[in-house]
């Protein structure tokens, strides 16, 4: 298929890119600047990439990168979580999602993979996990990030119960973490703890995913799944002191990880939130530290089952990710 790619420039969108084309699809990514595509990291692109700039808001440019295009994949989105109000989350998170339905009234296109979060989910706990149907909850609740990205799945999700005969399928990933994670995004976790002798973290975790197996459900929902429905992308559940733990052991050296006080953390958050009262952005505040207190804990059997997700251990996606690092600055010093 011809597939109109957003998002293409970040760690999921490289890596569904690499995946498309290596299937031999074509793929239409519209970016804001080729600058910031590294092409070397995909295969074929000198036939089956092709590059539009412009923004996904310029009705004008999403048009022209959509011409003959058979469906849409939406990594775009805004996860900055420093800004300072809620509006400042919406052009990308809910509005591009009308601009999406509008461009496939007008062009015939049939097929949509929106990519959500994993936090417009409740989060279950270790003997019952939460699944598809799991309501928001606090304190993702509060999160204007969340609450952006559940917006704009409302909006698909009821256009979809409107157009019974399209296939709009919504994805909602976990932590990802692996190779092409350019910037570097969720990767700023990672070296947050790489070979630091002491690590302290908050008691809270995470639902990890291996970016690979993102991506290739997103890939499968252009064929798979159910229209109108949402698909969590999770894998392993773990606390951010086991998965410093793992990260210690699978690279090779020793750490010790210790548990923050919840009134510590708690103090951080008042701390931030202030900054932000002055109008500095920062990413501490009350509600980003109280999500790091929280457990998260899914189910994906429905994006095994009906999207054939494939489920690689966490500790390979470790290794990918410093292995990419590893092997980019010595294409750098080459330079």
């Amino acid at each position: 298929m011809k597939i109109l790619l957003l998002g293409s420039t970040g760690l999921l969108g490289h890596n569904v890119a690499r995946l498309l084309l290596e299937q031999g699809h074509e793929v239409h990514a519209l970016v804001r600047s080729r600058r910031r595509l590294h092409s070397a990291d995909f295969p074929h692109r000198e036939t089956s990439l092709h590059l539009f700039e412009g923004s996904p808001a310029d009705h004008k440019a999403l048009c022209q990168a959509a011409v003959g295009c058979e469906a849409v994949i939406n990594c775009a989105g805004c996860t900055d979580m420093s800004l300072l109000h809620y509006e400042d989350y919406l052009p990308a998170n809910r509005d591009l999602c009308a601009i999406l339905t509008e461009l496939i009234q007008e062009t015939g296109i049939t097929r949509l993979v929106h990519v959500s979060t994993v936090n417009t989910i409740g989060y279950g706990t270790p003997e019952h996990p939460a699944d598809e149907h799991a309501p928001l909850q606090e304190p993702f609740a509060s999160s204007f990030y969340a609450r952006s990205k559940q917006a704009g799945e409302e909006l698909l999700l009821h256009f979809a119960a409107e157009h019974l005969d399209g296939h709009l399928i919504v994805v909602n990933p976990g932590f990802m973490i692996g190779a092409y994670d350019v910037r570097p995004s969720s990767g700023a976790l990672l070296l947050a703890g790489w070979k630091k002798p002491l690590m302290a973290v908050p008691r809270g975790g995470k639902s990890f995913i291996p970016v690979r197996d993102a991506a290739a459900a997103i890939v499968n929902a252009l064929t798979m799944g159910e229209n109108g429905q949402r698909y969590l992308l999770t894998s392993e559940n773990m606390t951010l002191k086991e998965f410093y733990s793992l990260q210690a052991r699978c690279c090779g050296y020793r750490q010790c990880c210790i548990t923050l006080p919840d009134l510590l953390v708690e103090a951080m958050g008042r701390f931030g939130d202030f900054l932000r009262f002055l109008g500095l952005r920062t990413k501490l505040s009350s509600c980003n530290l109280r999500q790091l207190m929280v457990c998260e804990y899914y189910d994906n059997r429905k994006a095994r089952q009906e999207l054939r997700m494939p489920v690689t251990p966490i500790d390979q996606a470790i290794l990918d990710f410093f292995n990419y690092r590893t092997s980019e600055k010595k294409v750098r010093e080459k330079r």
